[in-house]
């Protein structure tokens, strides 16, 4: 009867939900990895497509470089450095059906006297977020005067939000033209394109004095608006655009952030200096508003920027 109860409870954990050992039955070495670092997937990821998923192989080289400063004398974990002894998957999203979007992952970095780091990560890789001003034409043209910003309003149902006003975020296509949903919409509402060669990278201007030398932890050139639990990082660019003042009236009564029904992003028009505002709840908009009015303080960008 024991014999028997221990073969069904062997069988419920091999053949039970995806949380159970058999979602983390395969384990492989992670490659050029010394000390050994185990790495424990789940049942739908295979090693080459963790392997090969970008924002893996940015977080992995990150901190194996971050760990490797601790040889330095003058390293405040250099008498007891921490090590990354293993990694275990814990659950994948797939967008489409095929390409690897979200990774969810539990790393063990602990040092020679038992104390942890931290290590719950959720992976997703970058994006970028663009700061979109327009400004009357009429205006002196070092001016800042009559500026607005555009908004998304978008559902974010991580937030538990159906309506969030946010910067404008996406990627950069292979020709450097922003696209994306929010994009998209600004395209069809709006008729403008933002081609790369008008962007101005706001973090890499405000960051690259700071990343000079080999002996720095070598981060991405963006805003990480929650490193406490995710590698997501955020270049944000500026474009300002000046047009005529009876274009920009007429968007200002388009662009409200209502929807339509159904509708699932808009867009709205905010004042420059009432942006910190409108958008405080996005990490994103404070973290432009802040590079802009710096960077303009230190005369990196200007007006007619």
């Amino acid at each position: 009867m024991f014999l028997r109860l221990r073969l069904i409870t062997q069988q419920f954990i091999c053949t039970g939900s995806r949380n159970s050992l058999r979602a983390t039955m395969s384990t492989f070495t992670l490659p050029d990895s010394h000390p050994a670092v185990f790495i424990s997937l789940t049942a739908d990821l295979s090693q080459d497509q963790l392997l090969s998923f970008p924002a893996f192989k940015t977080w992995i080289a990150t901190l194996q470089h971050s760990l490797s400063l601790q040889k330095q004398r003058s390293h405040p974990f250099n008498s007891s450095p921490y090590i990354l002894k293993k990694i275990d998957i814990q659950a994948v999203d797939f967008f489409g059906g095929e390409r690897l979007g979200f990774v969810k992952l539990k790393a063990e970095v602990s040092n020679d006297d038992g104390e942890k780091l931290p290590g719950s990560v959720l992976l997703r890789g970058g994006s970028v977020a663009m700061m979109l001003i327009l400004q009357p034409d009429d205006t002196p043209l070092y001016s800042e005067t009559d500026k607005h910003v555009i908004l998304a309003i978008q559902p974010r149902i991580p937030a538990g939000l159906l309506s969030m006003p946010e910067l404008p975020a996406g990627m950069l296509d292979d020709n450097g033209t922003f696209s994306g949903g929010a994009a998209k919409e600004i395209s069809e509402e709006t008729g403008l394109e933002v081609p790369a060669s008008e962007l101005i990278n706001m973090t890499e201007l405000a960051l690259s004095p700071f990343e000079d030398n080999d002996t720095e932890e070598h981060l991405q050139q963006g805003v990480y608006p929650s490193p406490g639990g995710s590698d997501e990082f955020i270049p944000i660019f500026l474009w300002q655009k000046r047009i005529p003042r009876d274009q920009l009236k007429e968007w200002r009564g388009k662009l409200t952030g209502l929807r339509n029904q159904g509708e699932k992003i808009t867009l709205m028009l905010a004042r420059l200096e009432e942006l910190w505002k409108v958008g405080g709840r996005d990490g994103k908009t404070l973290a432009a508003w802040a590079l802009y009015e710096g960077l303009k303080r230190d005369g990196k960008v200007s007006a007619k920027d």
